[in-house]
């Protein structure tokens, strides 16, 4: 006997299908405590009364987050060298790795805001702040599994 329902069973999704990371099964404390303080950052750079002071906190939160990801995959580089954040990110969660660019890329403005060198526009923080939220939200999903 068999029958017909009308519903369709749909293909099961492949890592490669999906340009997120995948939930952790168990977070580091490390990891979530890096997470947080992110996420606080993150608030920092919204509440900032000058671009400089929002871009730096913006780019701060980010650099936390991806620190989280690389703590909480225990991942390391196979020689001692010294790295950033955003090559041990690329090798710990290749499908950050454009995020990881993203920011490496506005790493040297990050410094010259910290600096104090006034090059960085309202335009500038708003869009890294806008960024740095979305990575926020996608390295949450991959942690814990939720968002926010």
């Amino acid at each position: 006997m068999s029958f017909s329902t009308g519903l369709s069973i749909p293909a099961p999704r492949h890592a490669a299908d999906n340009h997120e990371p995948t939930p952790e099964a168990e977070t580091p404390a490390g990891a979530l405590s890096l997470l947080l303080h992110a996420r606080t950052c993150l608030h920092r750079a919204e509440e900032a009364d000058r671009p400089g002071e929002r871009f730096v906190a913006a780019h701060v939160a980010a650099l936390r987050a991806a620190t989280a990801v690389v703590v909480a995959r225990s991942w390391q580089r196979e020689n001692g060298r010294p790295a950033s954040v955003w090559t041990l990110l690329t090798g710990a969660a290749p499908e950050l790795r454009e995020w990881a660019a993203y920011f490496a890329a506005r790493s040297d403005r990050r410094a010259a805001a910290e600096a104090g060198v006034p090059t960085i526009t309202w335009l500038d923080a708003d869009g890294l702040l806008a960024r740095s939220r979305e990575f926020l939200d996608i390295v949450g999903r991959s942690l814990l599994g939720v968002s926010r």
